[in-house]
């Protein structure tokens, strides 16, 4: 196979790829090296139609070579598809080429579960008369990739079974599934077995451990396997801040800094910038870059990730997708999609799991139908779409933006060997108030074999809330500890306020709230104070208020819950009092928005006078005068209570008719034809006077209106809604 033989492009391939030297002419190079050389170089640039028919010509040249150990490993990697990896494997089972060669039955259980075919990686694997660790390790991670988490901790448990140790790429494999599986338990068994094995002072080890005991919410170990490294990077601090973050304390992870005198980091997040920028780390390496930008994301300086990211000389998919992931972490989802749009504007910057996972929410939280379908359908043309993250936030996307048939379907054609996608759509189920079909699927989860983890319960809590199903959210709450050995975490509880509390069971509220084992959070109590405002019970919501202000004093939306419950009795001294505090401490409300896309443009409605007023402004006014002179035909009277205005009854009338809501569906009516459901999204708890004109308007104009608010769904249709008034 002379030079210059080679197809077009092999040239430069060879160069890039470092073979060149087996091409000089004047070298006598075996012929079977000569190919495997460029199989090899074919297979590292990702060129597999020429390194494919390479093997043809060996095998049917005018004099035939026997491929050898070497030759089937690069092709196998190099296989476009299952079929083609099937073909190989057939191959180098008809030359005898696997049994005696570890390396090519371990590249066709690398491909095999690289295309998902669990059972043919199974095959290989048990055929092999020698296993090596790394050939343990490719089963392994295969597995966990498929987040066939249960499968990979039994293979686990039979590798130690067959007394083989493992090492860090099998830790590093197995921590993950920790967290996929809820189990605490093992995460310590993994950790006793690092230290057991000698693997507990491996940086990469330590930092795994810390990331997998942040996200099981076991702060304690995390902070202790950090205080006992002898040797600390910026992968460390990005672990022991993101352990902080979710454990809800991101700010304590500031005063780890200054706790921990380090002769080379400076303690002061500014500092470890600055080591990195004399380091030169931010100019000549990318990762180091990144992480700096992930830092200040997570301790929500998301103005200092941005400057950090435009003065990154080079970019990859990575940079981008921290500075996405920066943005959701904030609350930001209008950012986070403007910066993937960006993204897109640049060559050869191709959208990885990573991206897809930090978009999709950006949709789902504004309601972005449109634009998250084209997301979906490209996912679709990656081949993204058969990932388990990936369809997980498929899911929460459908069932976020009010299609519940869809998110459905999705649910039942893809793996389900996580609890990712369960959790998803119970929650879905939940957030439309589908209280039964939600348990339901909790049931089917646990005859599939699939183990809960916090997050199922958390998904069910809620759903028990919405569809005042108190008695099954106690029997839930007490099952997740006797049944599962899961310990309640702040959310947990939170749940069970909402829940009792929306039932009007304040009270018992008020004592569960008391006999917590841990400190009631913001969550807790914020849950007892929306209860309070539902039901108009303002002594009990004073002493919630009171926590929350001691708690989280800078949350606004507290103040106002307050100051509204004030405002529905009259009590104008009360609504006062709460706002010169809010005036002291210079907090601005949160302004009440909806949204509404139409032909994939996003439209936003503010409550009240638009500082920029929509471009058909006059026609939905009128349009709003039109509804509500139909709705006063058919029996609707303003409920003035929803007004936190001191002012007389007509001006209250129009305050109600400029809620942000009604503004949205005035323009989706004159926008899309007769009939067409309306999604509306809504940011705040939609007002009982709006919910009941919404029932009159749906009824008036024969049109189903989906609202989602900042609690649930609301399906309304012919005068009614599928909350049944409890929300």
């Amino acid at each position: 196979m002379p030079p210059s033989a080679l197809p077009r492009g092999a040239h430069a391939v060879l160069v890039t790829s470092g073979h060149l030297r087996h091409l000089d002419p004047h070298l006598q190079v075996p012929p079977l090296l000569l190919a495997n050389s460029l199989i090899a170089a074919f297979s590292r640039a990702a060129l597999p139609r020429l390194a494919l028919p390479l093997l043809r010509r060996l095998l049917a040249g005018a004099h035939p070579l026997r491929p050898d150990s070497f030759t089937f490993p690069p092709l196998v990697r190099a296989a476009p598809g299952p079929a083609s990896a099937a073909q190989l494997h057939a191959c180098a089972l008809r030359l005898g080429l696997l049994h005696p060669n570890v390396f090519a039955s371990g590249s066709l259980v690398h491909a095999y579960l690289r295309f998902g075919r669990v059972a043919e990686a199974y095959r290989v694997f048990d055929e092999m008369p020698d296993r090596d660790v790394p050939a343990w390790n490719a089963m392994l991670s295969g597995l966990c990739r498929n987040a066939r988490a249960a499968d990979a901790v039994a293979l686990f448990g039979r590798m130690v079974g067959e007394g083989v140790a493992g090492d860090a790429v099998t830790l590093s494999s197995l921590l993950p599934m920790c967290v996929l599986l809820g189990d605490r338990a093992l995460a310590l068994v993994m950790h006793v077995y690092a230290v057991k094995h000698g693997l507990s002072g491996e940086l990469f080890v330590c930092n795994a451990l810390i990331d997998v005991y942040g996200k099981l919410g076991m702060l304690a170990e995390a902070r202790w396997v950090f205080g006992g490294m002898a040797l600390r990077d910026l992968v460390t601090w990005n672990s022991i801040i993101s352990a902080y973050e979710q454990g809800g304390k991101a700010a304590a992870a500031v005063e780890l800094f200054h706790a921990w005198h380090l002769p080379l980091l400076s303690v002061e997040m500014n500092a470890v910038h600055c080591y990195v920028r004399r380091r030169g780390w931010d100019v000549g390496d990318i990762i180091a870059g990144n992480a700096m930008v992930d830092m200040y994301a997570k301790l929500s300086k998301i103005d200092a990730a941005q400057m950090v990211f435009d003065n990154l000389p080079d970019r990859d998919v990575v940079s981008w997708n921290t500075l996405i992931t920066g943005y959701m972490q904030n609350g930001l989802s209008n950012e986070a999609i403007r910066i993937y749009n960006d993204m897109q504007n640049h060559e050869g910057l191709k959208p990885i799991q990573g991206t897809f996972v930090s978009v999709l929410p950006a949709y789902s939280n504004l309601g972005a139908l449109q634009q998250g379908m084209r997301m979906h359908a490209l996912s679709i043309k990656t081949g993204l779409n058969l990932d388990v993250y990936v369809s997980t936030c498929l899911i929460d996307l459908y069932a976020k933006c009010g299609k519940l048939v869809e998110a459905m379907l999705l649910f039942e054609h893809m793996p389900r060997r996580s609890t990712g996608p369960w959790n998803a759509i119970i929650a879905g189920l939940g957030v439309h108030g589908h209280g039964a079909k939600a348990l339901n699927l909790f049931s089917q989860m646990q005859q599939e074999g699939i183990k809960p983890d916090n997050v199922t319960f958390v998904s069910l809590l809620a759903a028990c809330s919405h569809a005042g199903l108190v008695d099954q959210g106690r029997s839930f709450f007490d099952s997740m500890q006797t049944v599962y050995g899961i310990v309640p975490i702040a959310k947990h509880y939170a749940c069970m306020v909402d829940m009792l509390g929306r039932a009007g069971q304040l009270d018992k509220a008020f004592e569960f709230i008391q006999g917590m084992p841990i400190k009631p959070d913001s969550a807790v109590w914020g849950a007892l104070l929306g209860a309070c405002r539902i039901h108009g019970n303002v002594e009990m919501g004073k002493v919630a208020s009171q926590n929350l202000f001691e708690l989280d004093p800078k949350n606004v939306g507290y103040y106002v819950l307050m100051s509204n419950m004030y405002a529905k009795i009259g009590k104008w001294d009360g609504v006062d009092a709460v706002r010169s505090l809010v005036r002291r401490q210079n907090l601005q409300k949160t302004p009440g928005w909806s949204s509404m896309e139409v032909k994939g443009s996003v439209s936003v409605f503010y409550s009240g006078t638009q500082t920029e007023p929509h471009p058909q402004h006059e026609e939905i006014q009128r349009a709003l005068q039109d509804l509500l002179a139909k709705m006063k035909s058919a029996g609707y009277v303003p409920d003035y209570s929803f007004v936190l205005q001191d002012v007389e009854d007509d001006e209250k009338e129009q305050i109600l008719n400029k809620h942000s809501e009604r503004l949205a569906i005035a323009f989706g009516i004159i926008n899309t034809p007769p009939r067409t459901p309306l999604h509306i999204y809504k940011n705040l708890r939609v007002c009982g006077d709006c919910h009941n004109a919404t029932k009159y308007i749906s009824k008036i104009a024969e049109r189903e209106i989906i609202v989602r608010d900042a609690n649930r769904f609301h399906h309304f249709k012919d005068g009614h809604c599928s909350c049944g008034d409890f929300w």
